[in-house]
């Protein structure tokens, strides 16, 4: 029987943001559709298998869709297909699963998202452009693993 990781979610106006909280997932296949079916399986620790589907509020852009696989999460970044703000994350106006939470760390509200200036990249999009320094990304919280590669070991 599969199981849900937890799913963290923010947006921007062209895209919306998933973490998903899977240690040292293997064999990662994520599928995003058009019409805005966002599928995850993974295997996580001791072989469980993850998985989970959402349908997405809006449409997508599948080739806009980009993923990193880190030593404790999984990055997403879905384009949407038309610009703007969703009201929500899944289609259903039924309450999210309570393994689906709001990312309060990279949440922009939408008057915030306008006062930026739109010509240089957002800490959000770089961590999403495929390099992982295998460092955490708990705004400077080490953790163990972290600590022994500080000091070489």
């Amino acid at each position: 029987m599969s199981r849900h990781p937890e799913v963290l979610w923010a947006q921007r106006s062209d895209k919306v943001y998933l973490t998903i909280s899977l240690p040292d997932a293997k064999e990662v296949s994520i599928k995003c559709e058009p019409q805005g079916i966002f599928s995850f399986s993974a295997v996580g620790v001791q072989g469980k298998p993850f998985d989970f589907s959402l349908e997405l509020y809006g449409k997508i852009v599948p080739e806009g869709c980009k993923s990193n696989v880190g030593l404790r999460n999984i990055l997403c970044s879905i384009q949407k297909e038309q610009k703007g703000w969703w009201k929500r994350l899944l289609k259903s106006e039924e309450k999210p699963a309570p393994y689906i939470k709001v990312d309060w760390n990279k949440w922009c509200d939408e008057d915030d998202e306008e006062s930026t200036n739109p010509d240089i990249a957002s800490d959000d999009d770089v961590a999403y452009a495929g390099k992982d320094d295998g460092s955490s990304d708990d705004e400077g919280m080490l953790y163990l693993p972290d600590l022994e590669k500080a000091r070489g070991n």
